[in-house]
């Protein structure tokens, strides 16, 4: 097997041929996705994986250096890209993934057919005119909490970001995904996410995107979201009846399907169909 597979744990499965990536968020790993996958599997290739300090990654892999930013975890998709020879795929990114696979299109842009963002945000920190929904002073507790005592600041973070009273057991799944990530590689991670700031990216991306936005979502709020709509070419903006910033979690359902509205092209579809009819 090749070593970048082990390195990030790859999975391949499905009996489609267009290819499909699902790149996890923070504190997670490939297994938050086991709520949709099944929904892809009939048509799609699928493609898994954990960041090298998430999941069943090979810690020993594992770089500061290389870490401290996100292009370094975008080198972890593109390593994947290489090794498997991938082409034309669909990559979609849960919340930091979301601006990690853009800086990955945006180096290969020939691999990419089309993006779906789940709950991203270019920049956390606000600014001027800007809300990204934290201030400098959020940003540093969170930094602090997380080298004083991870597990303590998962427990609370997990039901808050889930959003979900009436499922608590999902926000016990995403505690769980939480503690499993070793407290340094966490901190790491999220110095990397909260200090980092792609607006200026966003039109240079030429691959057509998606934005999903999940309602009274903590973490990424509308206001992120519609920045990213009116500042990238092709990019399509969807406000889910989700709330939280795990929509692929808690509302699967609605989930799968305005990702597939948006790769299978249902709406253009429909459209024509409706068209053919009514001629």
């Amino acid at each position: 097997m090749h070593p970048i597979l082990i390195r990030n744990n790859v999975k391949i499965l499905g009996e489609g041929s267009q290819v499909i990536v699902f790149a996890h968020g923070f504190g997670c790993a490939q297994s938050s996705w086991k709520f949709i996958t099944d929904a892809f599997l009939k048509d799609y290739k699928v493609i898994l994986f954990d960041y090298v300090g998430s999941g069943d990654s090979d810690l020993s892999q594992y770089d500061q250096r290389k870490y401290a930013t996100l292009e370094g975890y975008a080198c972890d998709v593109i390593d994947i890209i290489e090794a498997l020879d991938l082409k034309n795929i669909i990559f979609v990114g849960h919340s930091v993934s979301s601006m990690i696979g853009m800086i990955a299109a945006l180096q290969m842009p020939e691999a990419f057919k089309k993006l779906v963002f789940i709950g991203p945000s270019p920049r956390y920190l606000n600014d001027r005119d800007y809300i990204g929904g934290f201030n400098i002073g959020d940003i540093e507790t969170i930094f602090d909490h997380i080298a004083d005592d991870y597990v303590a600041w998962s427990k609370q973070l997990a039901p808050v970001v889930m959003n979900n009273p009436l499922k608590p057991e999902l926000a016990d799944f995403l505690q769980e995904c939480f503690e499993a990530t070793d407290p340094s590689v966490a901190l790491a991670f999220a110095m990397a996410t909260f200090k980092a700031d792609y607006r200026d990216e966003l039109k240079n991306l030429s691959v057509p995107s998606l934005t999903l936005q999940s309602s009274n979502d903590m973490m990424a709020p509308l206001s992120a979201g519609e920045f990213i709509h009116k500042n990238t070419p092709e990019n399509f903006l969807v406000v889910m009846k989700a709330t939280g910033h795990f929509p692929h979690i808690s509302e699967p359902e609605e989930t799968i399907r305005e990702i597939k509205d948006f790769i299978e092209d249902i709406s253009l579809k429909s459209a024509l169909d409706h068209l053919y009819v009514s001629q």
